[in-house]
């Protein structure tokens, strides 16, 4: 019975052995990784920037009065000389004919000095008269004739501010919202001086600030690239797209900003389709350095770690190596690499969950085509 007992113990346990799982070894994990390679680039930085027109040119009133009439629509386009407002002339008018009046006296006064000089000059001649009358006359004379000039001078004036009582565009432009309405009084402080403002948008300025470093580093970047298009302006608007006209630095201003460590640049864009309109934000970005043999790496295959930044890169055997690497300006959607990384480097793109430091991979070269669109 003993014996038979041992013999199915043994048979059970050979079983058992049998039962037990096959060690398979397991294939590498694939993943999919891109060659560095180096080329020339020129990075670019954006601006924040404000939108003026080309001329800004604000309608005041030069008199005061109440505001008769308007002849525009508001935001539409107006040409230059386009009547725009009309202020109560009347009172005006009443300054001219006053004027007008004082003329004529002055006028008549002079020709009748005019008229004793030539009666007294000839006695005065045979000593009729006495030197002191005839002094007398040409002192008159001349007093009547400047009479007469600054009458003429005061008559002159009250036409030009008649004239101010009809108010024009200065320039063609889109006029925009009247600061007073028909009927009120305008010209007098607290009353409105400015009413409006006409700005010419076939052209428009842009108006951005950049500091003492990047104002060096694209002076020097558009000194060593003269004659070229990289000295071009590009605008992107508050929607993300791009302006599609480019524009061009009009001047720099003549100091930087103690408080902000800042410089002007004024800008000109070409707006034919006035698209843009005074006011707006947009971001002014320009090319500040060109790298002749910059080593691009894509950001999705860099990690980072507490500012410490490192790649997956595949040795000749298919190990994986992780490396350490120091990075520069970032470029579209790469990184430019300073230090730690070689060209034709293998760096993991796809699949960096897969791999570790030491471990064994399969190896898929892919082409890494940029998302960012070349301007």
């Amino acid at each position: 019975m003993r014996y038979v007992f041992f013999v199915l113990f043994s048979l059970c346990l050979l079983v058992s052995c049998n039962n037990q799982p096959t060690l398979v070894n397991q294939p590498p994990p694939k993943v999919q990784v891109v060659a560095l390679q180096q080329q020339e680039i020129t990075i670019e930085k954006d601006f924040v920037g404000q939108v003026y027109g080309y001329k800004d040119i604000p309608i005041r009133t030069r008199v005061e009065g109440y505001l008769e009439n308007m002849y525009f629509e508001e935001g539409s386009y107006v040409e230059k000389g386009k009547l725009l407002y009309l202020v109560d002339p009347n009172p005006l008018k009443e300054s001219v004919n006053a004027a007008q009046s004082e003329l004529a006296r002055s006028e008549i006064n002079r020709d009748r000095a005019i008229s004793d000089l030539n009666r007294i000059q000839p006695l005065a001649e045979i000593n009729a008269v006495s030197q002191k009358d005839l002094d007398a006359a040409v002192a008159e004379r001349k007093g009547s004739e400047a009479m007469v000039a600054a009458a003429k001078a005061k008559l002159k004036l009250s036409q030009i501010n008649l004239g101010y009582s009809s108010i024009s565009a200065p320039v063609d432009g889109i006029i925009g919202k009247t600061l007073a309405q028909q009927g009120e009084f305008v010209g007098r402080s607290p009353n409105p001086i400015i009413l409006n403002t006409v700005s010419t948008v076939d052209s428009l300025r842009v108006e951005f600030f950049v500091t003492e470093n990047d104002y060096l580093a694209w002076v020097n970047h558009t000194k060593n690239n003269q004659g070229t298009n990289t000295n071009e302006l590009q605008l992107i608007l508050s929607d993300g797209s791009v302006f599609p006209y480019k524009g061009k630095v009009k001047f720099i201003n003549r100091e930087v900003d103690a408080v902000t460590g800042t410089i002007l640049i004024q800008s000109i864009f070409p707006n034919p389709d006035r698209l843009l309109r005074p006011g707006q934000f947009a971001r002014v970005r320009a090319a500040v350095k060109t790298i002749p043999n910059a080593l691009l790496v894509p950001q999705r295959c860099v990690n980072e770690i507490q500012g410490n930044f490192s790649v997956m890169r595949i040795k000749e055997n298919g190990e994986v190596a992780q490396v350490n690497i120091n990075l520069g300006p970032v470029y579209r959607d790469y990184f430019i690499v300073n230090e730690g990384l070689s060209p034709n480097d293998l760096v993991i793109y796809e699949g960096l969950q897969r791999a570790n430091n030491g471990s064994m991979v399969e190896a898929e070269l892919i082409e890494f085509i940029s998302q960012v669109k070349a301007e």
